[in-house]
């Protein structure tokens, strides 16, 4: 894919996602997520970490910036320009890497891990934090066949490392389910999980 389509989509995302982390407050941080294991922070954590490790296939590091423990919206502001400028670099965006998923260009790689990954974790900050979870209809469109695609082992935890975790149980949904409750489902997260 061009990197200057997987950049506009990229900088959506991430708007979105930027602004989920800015409308949190300060008392919310420790909010449960949907995601089990995490509270809100951490679903933040994550998802800079993930942005991090677009950099480490060619052998760069993060810039200097705020600890998502200090500053969770200073610390993803950092990621997100980390990433925004492989993708603004006509060298870089389209240099080869080695993944676990195979050989990608850099732009490939983004939009394949960083990018998406913005989407439904953006739902998760969005369900621990009480706002809008309503995903992009674009994004649900473009993700539903991709996810319904995964290999099983996906589901399987330790079976790309030990205590790595890619996805929880597939959540059984109505055969009616809206596009986004699907995706959901099949993502491991339950539509109408609410806040305890």
């Amino acid at each position: 894919m061009e990197p200057a389509v997987v950049l506009e989509r990229y900088r959506r995302r991430a708007d979105a996602f930027e602004a989920l982390v800015a409308a949190t407050s300060d008392n919310q941080w420790s909010n449960q997520s949907p995601c089990e294991r995490w509270d809100a922070r951490a679903v933040v954590d994550h998802i800079v970490t993930m942005q991090d490790v677009m950099l480490r296939p060619l052998d760069l590091t993060p810039t200097d910036g705020p600890s998502v423990a200090d500053d969770p919206l200073g610390a993803f502001r950092r990621a997100r320009a980390d990433v925004e400028a492989l993708l603004t670099d006509p060298v870089l965006a389209h240099q080869m890497t080695s993944t676990p998923a195979g050989d990608l260009g850099v732009a490939d790689m983004v939009n394949q891990v960083a990018s998406q990954d913005l989407v439904h974790h953006a739902w998760d900050l969005a369900k621990a934090t009480g706002q809008d979870a309503t995903m992009n209809a674009d994004d649900v469109v473009e993700l539903l066949p991709v996810v319904e695609a995964l290999p099983p082992e996906v589901y399987i935890p330790g079976a790309y490392g030990p205590g790595i975790e890619v996805l929880g149980p597939k959540v059984p949904v109505p055969e009616d389910a809206s596009p986004q409750d699907r995706l959901l489902g099949l993502l491991g997260r339950d539509p109408h999980w609410a806040a305890p």
